[in-house]
This record gives C-alpha cells, sequence and structure tokens, in this order.
C-alpha cells in the first residue's frame, strides 16, 4: 500500500512512518519542519520512505506532492499543536489547522486518495465536558482557538466525505506522551517533567495538580491509526485513548517510579493555576474500542520508562 503521513517528521507522525515501514507499506511524509525533525526520519528514510519539505498552507505545492505520490490513504497529522499560541492568534492557527487541512483534502481528492484518516484532539476538544468519562456524543466546547480549529477540520472532513465522497475518520487523541515529544502541547509536560527529573530539578506544577488527563502512550495512538486505516467502515469521531484519567501528580508518581527515584524525592513545585486550564479530561473510549477494536494497554509507568530512555540518550 502507498502512505503518506502529513507532520510525519514530528513526535506521533514519525512512530507512525516507523510502524508503515515495518509493514512493508510505501511511504511519502510531508512536513514543514517548523517543529518537526529531520532526525526523527533518520531510520525512515533509510528504508526508503521518502520526504518533502512543504508547509500544508502552500495549497500548490501540497497538490503537486499528494499528485506525485499517488498515495492509497493518507494520514493527516500536520498542525498547529501550540493551544497558548492559539489564543494568542486564533486566526494563525485556524490558517494551518483549518486552511491547511481543507488543502489536503483537496489535494487527496484530486489524486483518487481512498481513504484519509485524520487526527484531531480529545484533550481539548470537549472543553468542560458535563459528562465523564466523556463520549463522542458529547457537543464539543473547545476553551482554546486549537480545539475550536481541530474541530472545524473535524468538520470539513466530513463535508468533503458528503459532497465527494472521500472516505475519512477522525481520531480524537488524549494526551500522548512518549520518545521524540516535545514540550508544546498539554501532554507536552511529560517531557518537561522527565527534563526536570535528568537536571535534578523539581516538576513546576500549576495550581494544585489535581486536575486530570487521558495520558496515552505513543505506540498506542500508532496502533490506532492503523485500526482506523484497516476498518473502511468507520467513520466521523472515535476517541482514542486509555478510558482513564490521571492527575498530573499522579503522573509525577509514574515518572518517579519508572526511575526510581525514592518518594519524597523529584517533589513539585507549585505555582498559580493557568486562567481557562480544563480540569478534568478523561475521554470514554467505548466506541474505538466496540467498532475498531481498538484498545490502549500501555499503563503510565510502563510508557514512562522508554519515554525516559529517550531522554536520557539525549531526546528531550
Amino acid at each position: 500500500m502507498r502512505a503518506m503521513v502529513t507532520g510525519g517528521a514530528g513526535f506521533i507522525g514519525s512512530h507512525l512512518v516507523d510502524a508503515l515501514l515495518d509493514r512493508g507499506d510505501e511511504v511519502a511524509v510531508v512536513d514543514d519542519l517548523s517543529t518537526g525533525r529531520r532526525e526523527n526520519l533518520e531510520g525512515a528514510l533509510s528504508r526508503g520512505a521518502a520526504f518533502h519539505e512543504v508547509d500544508i498552507r502552500d495549497a500548490q505545492r501540497l497538490h503537486e506532492v499528494v499528485a506525485g505520490s499517488r498515495p492509497d490513504i493518507v494520514f493527516h497529522l500536520a498542525a498547529q499543536i501550540d493551544v497558548r499560541k492559539s489564543i494568542e492568534d486564533p486566526a494563525w492557527d485556524a490558517a494551518i489547522n483549518v486552511g491547511g487541512t481543507i488543502n489536503l483534502l483537496e489535494a487527496a481528492r484530486d489524486a483518487g486518495v481512498k481513504r484519509v484518516v485524520n487526527t484531531s484532539t480529545g484533550g481539548a476538544i470537549y472543553g468542560e465536558a458535563d459528562v465523564v468519562p466523556t463520549p463522542e456524543s458529547v457537543p464539543p466546547r473547545p476553551m482554546a482557538a486549537y480545539g475550536q480549529s481541530k474541530f472545524c477540520a473535524e468538520a470539513y472532513c466530513g463535508w468533503y466525505e458528503r459532497l465527494y465522497g472521500l472516505s475519512s475518520v477522525t481520531l480524537r487523541y488524549g494526551n500522548v506522551y512518549g520518545a521524540r515529544q516535545d514540550p508544546h502541547g498539554e501532554a507536552g509536560v511529560v517531557a518537561i517533567f522527565c527534563g526536570a527529573l535528568l537536571a535534578g530539578e523539581r516538576p513546576k506544577v500549576f495550581g494544585d495538580g489535581r486536575q486530570t488527563r487521558d495520558y496515552v502512550y505513543v505506540g498506542d495512538v500508532v496502533a490506532a491509526n492503523l485500526a482506523a486505516a484497516a476498518h473502511p467502515e468507520a467513520h466521523g469521531a472515535y476517541n482514542v485513548g486509555t478510558g482513564r484519567e490521571a492527575s498530573v501528580l499522579e503522573v509525577i508518581a509514574a515518572l518517579r517510579t519508572a526511575a526510581g527515584v525514592a518518594e519524597g524525592e523529584f517533589e513539585p513545585e507549585f505555582a498559580p493555576a493557568r486562567p481557562g486550564e480544563v480540569q478534568r479530561s478523561w475521554l470514554d473510549v467505548t466506541r474505538a474500542h466496540a467498532e475498531l477494536g481498538f484498545s490502549a494497554d500501555t499503563d503510565l509507568v510502563s510508557g514512562m520508562k522508554p519515554t525516559l530512555e529517550w531522554a536520557k540518550a539525549g531526546g528531550a
């Protein structure tokens, strides 16, 4: 199969590229390297992956690359993910996450792509949900422009499917962590904490540390993408997470355990809470399990170990 991964030099995308190559796919990568790293693709490029340095806002160039690559399936991960920057400049955020997605969908339609697996956010899209764990049926009420732009991009995927028959599915990720992660986005706290631990510093916690997220290991997210690609009957949005909530304090405890640090060490340093921060984010993953056969089985401590090893090797 010919596959394309936009944002393929990034944290999650590069892991997906590796998995696609492992199963024998022909892979093309699109990334503008604004946050992605070429070194994330060193192994993939040596195994035959093609790399195209393209900004998804450049409709003409993107169209040329998709047409030339002729992918059967596109995994769309290219995005602006910095929550704080999205609030400061929502138009810039939308130009990438909405405009860039439209460019990708248009190029995919013209090239005869069979299916698009779109990446969205479960961590930022629902806002302060009245129902927790939160299923896909709960109307999104994002607190950040980032969540709003990803919700709009989802709607365009649906529109292209209704109007043109372009098959698509959206995966709403929880807070993804793992090797190659940069500190942007809410799940970036794991990368930040790993850096603090290795530097002998205390982890900074905003608020009381009891705010929760659904932290999901990157390997499980890759598995969800492959499952969504393998189920062409699946449409609409699917939450992708563990189905369990964990507080920031629990993340610190898991990292402490993974590193073999004694209790009483690596204690948090508290700072004032950040305004507008969602207090609970916990995904109901029933639909993904029932319809895609997907479950995220990596617990926090097990996921922290390879993440910390990567950081020790100079990754973070």
